[in-house]
């Protein structure tokens, strides 16, 4: 009798824990369903809107103009306080027109996405390094959103959290929580318009009399610098040029799982220039330094230092 209830109870907490393991994947199917709406709505639907960019005690204001036709995808992106700025994309070519209103930077099959597109075309594979789930429901801009949470697998990057507007997919807030639980970045439409195309006139793109600046991240010439970073994370980015202030060309690398990005930046070292070495921070964003080969090695971005320091301390020459 003892073993008959022994065995019972082992089939019941069998049982019990497949229905858990069953529960838990159908949980992520549904919280990868929605990411999937939301991968696809910010690239297919017609939209128009004000959002609000908190970044430390940085805050800026945009508008931003989203539009596809059979020509493509167009989108516009204003900065509406301080300096002003203004991005135009026209399918893979991004248009930057610099505040002198004399010169244009441009960067062709660029990799660059403005919020609220966010995500990779599949998401799916963020699944390998983020656990993703389904929140509550919350209003943003007056619209109700579902709440999708991914939180990391690992300690080379931070917590996402994402509204989702519940009758379209597209993302209407996105924030970005370090392992501490402060907020290092957040964006949040204050107000949004879905479904209606804005004005193709709106994205006329005005070069007349312009000063065109080359500025495409691809292999404008040999990166001779092999880096390996954080698990998940691929070279999206690379490009080896001159920038404003520095005497000799710098390299220019940008790795992402998807979500998450880093930027490094490797150039001669000027004995002129005071260089930081070691870990430091411009607000919530990480910063590593340190020298190889005559060469400043910094890396940067939303991500955990420990991100920062294996990916700076990689660096190796060809």
């Amino acid at each position: 009798m003892r073993a008959m209830t022994a065995c019972r109870q082992g089939w019941l907490a069998a049982g019990f824990a497949a229905l858990m393991l069953l529960s838990g994947m159908a949980r992520a199917d549904a919280a990868l369903d929605w990411l999937n709406r939301a991968a696809g709505a910010a690239k297919l639907l017609n939209y128009s809107g004000v959002y609000v960019y908190h970044h430390g005690e940085h805050v800026e204001v945009l508008r931003v103009l989203h539009r596809t036709d059979a020509t493509g995808e167009m989108e516009k992106v204003e900065v509406l306080d301080g300096t002003p700025r203004k991005f135009l994309r026209v399918n893979n070519d991004v248009y930057c027109h610099l505040p002198d209103g004399k010169s244009v930077r441009l960067e062709r099959n660029a990799q660059r996405r403005f919020f609220p597109a966010l995500l990779p075309a599949e998401p799916a594979g963020l699944l390998d390094y983020y656990e993703a789930r389904l929140g509550g429901t919350e209003r943003v801009a007056g619209r109700p959103c579902q709440v999708v949470k991914l939180e990391p697998r690992d300690s080379y990057r931070y917590t996402y959290h994402l509204w989702l507007d519940k009758q379209t997919g597209l993302p209407l807030k996105s924030r970005v929580v370090n392992g501490s639980g402060a907020v290092v970045s957040m964006f949040v439409f204050s107000e949004i318009q879905i479904g209606k195309a804005p004005d193709a006139q709106l994205f006329r793109n005005d070069l007349a009399g312009k000063r065109i600046q080359q500025a495409s991240l691809g292999n404008s010439a040999e990166v001779t610098w092999n880096v390996t970073p954080p698990p998940g994370f691929e070279r999206v980015q690379e490009a080896v040029r001159s920038l404003p202030g520095k005497h000799a060309p710098v390299t220019h690398l940008v790795f992402s799982d998807g979500l998450s990005v880093l930027s490094m930046f490797v150039e001669p070292v000027d004995p002129q220039v005071q260089t930081l070495r070691g870990l430091s921070a411009e607000g919530v964003i990480g910063i590593y330094a340190r020298e190889v080969d005559g060469h400043t090695v910094t890396t940067l971005g939303e991500v955990p230092n420990m991100a920062l320091i294996e990916t700076g301390n990689s660096v190796k020459r060809k």
